[in-house]
C-alpha cells in the first residue's frame, strides 16, 4: 500500500484539510486531484473508488462531505479500504458535526491523528484507541510542573495581599499619630494619598488573575515505527515519473521498506446490459433473555436493462430457500411460467422489459418467531457489582453460509459516569461520550469468526444496558434464492448478465 494523500472535501471536491505522504505535492496539485474527484463518479454505481491513468481515489461518503484517499494504481485496494475506514472513525472523535466548519476548527487535530494512521505512505498497526492516546499524550511530568507553578503562583499573590494589608495598617497608624503616611516606590513620598494607592494595590491584586495557558500538544516521543523506512515498489517510481514529467519537482524519501504479502482482492464486478440487483432488508426484535418477539425480512430483485437487444429476456430463478419465504411477481409477469419452471418472463412474450430503468421482477416475504432462524444471535448478560455493573455480552453467527461486514453492536451506556473500563475484547470498540453509547466493531463474522465477546465495567443499572441495537452488510443473502440464467426469449440463448447481492439491516434490537 502506498498513500499519497488523505483529505476531507466537499461534495464539489472543495478541499477542506489534507495530509500529503511519502513525496512532497503542491497545494495546487491536491486541490486539482480533488477537484476532478467528483466529475470522476458515476452516480448510481456502488463503488468505492475511481481511477485515472496515474492515481485511484478510494473515498467514503460522509453525509455532506468525503473521505478521500489518494493512492497509486498499484496500491493493494484492500488495505487501503480498511485505512479508510480508519480515517472515517477517527474524524467524529474530534468533530461534534460532520460540517465544513467544524473540520475547518480541528483541522490541526486531524492532521496529528492521521499522522499517526499512516507513515510516509504506509499504514501503521494501530487501531483507534492507540490513536486517542498517541494524540493525548498525557505526561506525569507535565502534570507535576503545571503543579508546582500554580502553586508557586499562589503563594506570591498570597504574599502580595499581606504586604499590601502592612501598607495599608501603617497607613492608619500615621494618620492617627499626625504624620504622614509613607511613601510608595522607594522615592521617599507618594504622587498619591496613601490610602488610595494602598487600596489600589490590593484591588488590583485580588480581582486580577493571571490567565493560564496550556501547553501546546506534545508529539509522541516513544518508540514508534514512524521511522522505519522501506523499499519503494515499481508502482511508486511509476507515479513519481509521471509528476515529474506534469511538471512537479518531486522529493522522495530515503530508505527501503520491506513489503509482506497481501491479499489480492477480486476484481469489481463488470457491469453488463443485464444487471440485477438482489437487496433483502431484516427487522429483527428480540428478547434479552432469548426469544424471538418478531423477525421479518423483505427481498427483492431489480433488473436493470441498458442494451434494448436484450429487453426480451427471461430469467432463471433458483430458489432452496426451506424456510417457506413468500414469493410474489410483479403484475406484468407470467405467475404460470415461474410457477411451472421458476422463469422470469413477462406475460406477453412480444413485449420488452423497460430500459434503462430499475424494474422489480420479484420480491419476497419470510415473517417468523422461530428462534434458530435468527442469522446473528446477542448475549448481553449485566451483573452488579457494588456500585458498578459487570457487563458480559457475546455473539454467534447462527447461519454460517453468511459473511457479515462492518459489523456494529451499539450498547448504550448510563449518563454521567464516565467512560466504561473495558477487560476483554475481540475487535474494536467505540466509546461516544455524546450519545452515551458504547459501540463494539467488527470488521466481519463468518463461518471461521462466528463468535466474540466483549467484557467492560461501568457504574449502572442491569437495565441500562438495553436495547442492544445490531447494524451490519453483507455481499450474500439470507434466503437462497438466485438467478442462474438469462436467456433470450426467441431462440433460447443465453445472455451475459451481473449481479449485485446486498443484505442490509432495517433494524436488528435486543430489548
Amino acid at each position: 500500500q502506498v498513500l499519497l494523500a488523505a483529505a476531507v472535501c466537499t461534495k464539489a471536491g472543495k478541499a477542506i484539510v489534507s495530509r500529503q505522504f511519502f513525496v512532497e505535492m503542491t497545494r495546487t496539485r491536491i486541490e486539482g486531484l480533488l477537484a476532478a474527484f467528483p466529475k470522476l463518479m458515476n452516480t448510481g454505481k456502488q463503488h468505492t473508488f475511481v481511477e485515472t491513468e496515474s492515481v485511484r481515489y478510494v473515498y467514503q461518503p460522509m453525509e455532506k462531505l468525503y473521505m478521500v484517499l489518494i493512492t497509486t494504481k498499484n496500491s493493494n485496494i484492500l488495505e487501503d479500504l480498511e485505512t479508510l475506514r480508519l480515517f472515517s472513525r477517527v474524524i467524529p472523535e474530534y468533530c461534534r458535526a460532520l460540517e465544513e466548519n467544524e473540520i475547518s476548527e480541528h483541522c490541526f487535530d486531524l492532521i496529528f491523528a492521521f499522522d499517526e494512521i499512516v507513515a510516509l505512505g504506509y499504514r501503521e498497526n494501530v487501531n483507534l484507541a492507540q490513536i486517542r492516546t498517541f494524540t493525548e499524550m498525557d505526561s506525569h511530568e507535565e502534570k507535576v510542573f503545571r503543579a508546582v507553578r500554580e502553586t508557586q503562583e499562589r503563594e506570591a499573590k498570597a504574599e502580595m495581599r499581606r504586604k499590601a494589608k502592612e501598607l495599608q495598617q501603617a497607613r492608619r497608624d500615621a494618620e492617627r499619630q499626625g504624620k504622614k503616611a509613607p511613601g510608595f516606590g522607594g522615592f521617599g513620598s507618594s504622587a498619591v494619598s496613601g490610602g488610595t494607592t494602598a487600596a489600589m494595590i490590593t484591588e488590583t491584586i485580588i480581582e486580577t488573575e493571571k490567565p493560564k495557558v496550556a501547553p501546546a500538544p506534545a508529539r509522541p516521543s516513544g518508540p514508534s515505527k514512524a521511522l522505519k523506512l522501506g523499499a519503494k515498489g515499481k508502482e511508486v517510481d511509476n507515479f513519481v515519473d509521471k509528476l515529474k514529467s506534469e511538471g512537479e519537482n518531486i522529493m522522495t524519501s530515503v530508505g527501503k521498506r520491506s513489503t509482506e504479502a497481501t491479499k489480492v482482492l477480486a476484481p469489481p464486478v463488470n457491469v453488463e446490459s443485464v444487471h440485477m440487483k438482489i437487496e433483502e432488508k431484516i427487522s429483527l426484535t428480540c428478547g434479552r433473555d432469548g426469544g424471538l418477539q418478531n423477525m421479518e425480512l423483505h427481498g427483492m430483485i431489480m433488473l436493470h436493462i441498458s442494451d434494448d437487444k436484450f429487453a426480451r429476456i427471461r430469467l432463471h430463478v433458483e430458489n432452496e430457500d426451506k424456510r417457506g419465504v413468500q414469493l410474489q411477481t410483479h403484475p406484468n409477469v407470467d405467475k404460470k411460467l415461474f410457477t411451472a419452471e421458476s422463469q422470469i418472463g413477462l406475460k406477453n412474450p412480444e413485449k420488452s422489459f423497460p430500459i434503462n430503468s430499475d424494474v422489480g421482477v420479484l420480491k419476497w416475504r419470510l415473517q417468523t418467531t422461530e428462534e434458530s432462524f435468527i442469522p446473528l444471535t446477542i448475549n448481553c448478560w449485566p451483573s452488579e457489582s457494588g456500585n458498578s455493573c459487570d457487563v458480559n455480552i457475546e455473539y454467534e453467527l447462527q447461519e454460517e453460509s453468511l459473511e457479515l461486514n462492518d459489523v456494529v453492536i451499539t450498547i448504550p451506556l448510563p449518563s454521567g459516569v464516565g467512560a466504561p473500563v473495558i477487560g476483554e475484547i475481540d475487535g474494536e470498540y467505540r466509546h461516544d461520550s455524546r450519545r452515551n453509547l458504547l459501540e463494539w466493531c467488527l470488521p466481519v463474522i463468518d463461518a471461521k469468526n462466528k463468535s466474540g465477546s466483549l467484557e467492560f465495567s461501568i457504574a449502572g443499572q442491569p437495565n441500562d444496558f438495553f436495547p442492544v441495537q445490531v447494524s451490519f452488510i453483507s455481499k450474500k443473502n439470507y434466503c437462497n434464492i438466485q438467478v442462474t440464467k438469462v436467456t433470450q426469449v426467441d431462440g433460447n440463448s443465453p445472455v451475459r448478465f451481473s449481479t449485485e447481492t446486498t443484505f442490509l439491516v432495517d433494524k436488528y434490537e435486543i430489548l
